[in-house]
């Protein structure tokens, strides 16, 4: 599946930095040959909590679902949903 990785590592931190991991949600999205999203979905009062101050921690786990992206050698995004 392409984006796995993606996906562990957008899930973990956002796992871990929820109140609510069970209202989690992320979900892979293949955007094109090489391109993948991660749809990030939490509890209500949650997702201030994954975006942080201006939006420094989305930021943070935009950069680190890169990263984990150039493993697979995609490109990755991510998306908060309401």
């Amino acid at each position: 599946m392409k984006g796995e990785i993606v996906h562990k590592v957008v899930e973990y931190l956002a796992g871990e930095i929820v109140s609510d991991p069970e209202a989690l949600s992320v979900t892979i999205v293949e955007e094109g040959p090489d391109e993948v999203v991660a749809e990030v979905r939490t509890a209500k009062g949650d997702m201030g909590r994954v975006i942080g101050r201006r939006g420094r921690v989305a930021k943070a786990i935009r950069t680190v679902a890169q990263a984990a992206a150039d493993e697979e050698g995609l490109d990755a995004g991510v998306e908060f949903i309401d």
